[in-house]
């Protein structure tokens, strides 16, 4: 039986399996076994399947242990133990609070606030759900209780939320980082730019929202002294610091990443402990959450480090290159088909589930056109970002409607994400026709 064509049935066999809502581990686990002892045992012509137990149970075995001693990998629960431990610390919500203090009197300064709240938080944990999840329950019942419009109190969180795809440090990086062999350190600064700028286009987009139509965003805040806005800026300085070790630390060539995540979780443990916002009974169950949380990562990155040999093994990448080399699109044209291809994804599967499905197909043929990976992985990640809310399944607005219930229908969500989608979809253009957005940073690192 042809290999490319066990790779094709299998491929699909994935996305019919997680349209059914299996878990995107067993569906690639499981598929990417049966599929490699199928090809195993007809490798001499005829069935014979003696020959293919100990060549799949090799390859399953050994791909899923080098996976998990990878010292890349390790990375991740570090970072995952950070968002837990700041978040309990009280760390990164300081940042919201700092910015609403300051921007209460502004008109949309709430919403604008929570974007803030949302990047600053981003740039510790490295989740976006986790991001949408906490900032929810934290920011939208305040500006519904402000008499905010819930298309902009919800979807401003959702839309923020997503930050934390990019700006670093992101999970979702590391995952590409290891399945691309390329650098992870690399990619957290080219998230940067991309970041901020999207981070600015939101904040852009509820501005001139609020001044078309004031009445969404009532100006009810409280009245602060410079006294306790200047206190309210100080108290962010651990969650400043924090980003500036794992920013300023790998661009300056002193930290790994993966030490920068040590580094900082020490700091966070220690400053919560010394500030008295933090006890053991808080260490302990955020020990707790990173486990259950990482556990979840591993076991989808083993499934797909299983799945990605299986590919390799096929031969479909090279097949799928081949087609569309003879083919002859430009890159223009490459990169159209790709961005639409994540989009439509995007609707309905979750962004790791995305990405290890198509990197076994995409690095091939983008590495084929002779085009960056560093660069590609930031727009590969700015499409899981739209992703996240984009309709009928964008992961964030069901978070937040989740977290606010019957005062905020899902549709009146999706209703308010339309305006930050499109900011999305302009930077992402931006991303893809001006390279150096991503790489200005790490090229100035190296």
């Amino acid at each position: 039986m042809d290999p490319v064509t066990i790779g094709l049935v299998a491929f699909a066999t994935v996305l019919v399996l997680l349209a059914l809502r299996v878990p995107i581990a067993f569906a690639l686990g499981a598929v990417a076994v049966v599929a490699t002892f199928i090809i195993f045992a007809f490798r001499t012509g005829s069935f014979m399947p003696e020959r293919a137990i100990r060549a799949t149970s090799s390859m399953v075995f050994n791909n899923s242990f080098d996976l998990i001693h990878s010292y890349s990998l390790s990375m991740i629960p570090l970072f995952v133990a950070l968002g837990h431990i700041a978040y309990r610390a009280e760390i990164t919500t300081k940042i919201y609070f700092a910015a609403k203090v300051w921007l209460t009197r502004v008109p949309g300064g709430v919403a604008m606030a929570s974007v803030m709240g949302c990047g600053g938080f981003s740039a510790i944990t490295g989740s976006s759900i986790a991001c949408a999840s906490t900032m929810g329950r934290i920011c939208t019942p305040e500006m519904l209780r402000m008499g905010y419009d819930p298309r902009l109190a919800t979807a401003s969180v959702a839309a923020g939320g997503t930050l934390g795809s990019l700006i670093p440090p992101s999970v979702l990086f590391i995952i590409y980082g290891i399945f691309t062999e390329t650098s992870i350190s690399q990619l957290f600064l080219a998230g940067i730019l991309p970041g901020l700028l999207t981070l600015a286009g939101f904040l852009l987009v509820i501005g001139v929202w609020v001044a078309r139509r004031p009445e969404i965003a009532p100006v009810v805040g409280e009245s602060y002294t410079a006294k306790e806005r200047r206190d309210a800026a100080l108290a962010a300085w651990p969650a400043v610091m924090l980003f500036v070790v794992i920013i300023g630390g790998i661009y300056g060539g002193i930290f790994t990443a993966t030490e920068a995540a040590a580094v900082c979780v020490s700091a966070a443990t220690l400053i919560g402990f010394a500030q008295g916002k933090l006890t053991f009974t808080d260490l302990w169950e955020s020990v707790k959450e990173t486990c259950v949380q990482t556990a979840a990562i591993f076991f989808i990155a083993a499934g797909a480090k299983v799945f990605v040999s299986f590919i390799a093994l096929t031969g479909i990448a090279p097949a799928i290159a081949a087609m569309v080399t003879a083919a002859d699109p430009s890159v223009v044209m490459l990169m159209l088909c790709i961005a639409a291809i994540y989009l439509v994804l995007g609707m309905f599967l979750d962004p790791i589930g995305i990405m290890v499905l198509t990197l076994p197909l995409m690095v091939p043929l983008v590495e084929s056109y002779g085009l960056n990976l560093i660069w590609f992985g930031v727009v590969v990640i700015k499409l899981l970002e739209i992703g996240l809310i984009t309709p009928p399944v964008g992961l964030n607005v069901f978070v937040i409607a989740n977290v606010v219930g019957k005062e905020a229908p899902i549709d009146r969500i999706f209703a308010g994400i339309a305006r930050f989608l499109s900011v999305d979809i302009i930077v992402l253009l931006l991303i893809m026709a001006f390279p150096m957005i991503s790489l200005l940073i790490p090229l100035g690192a190296k």
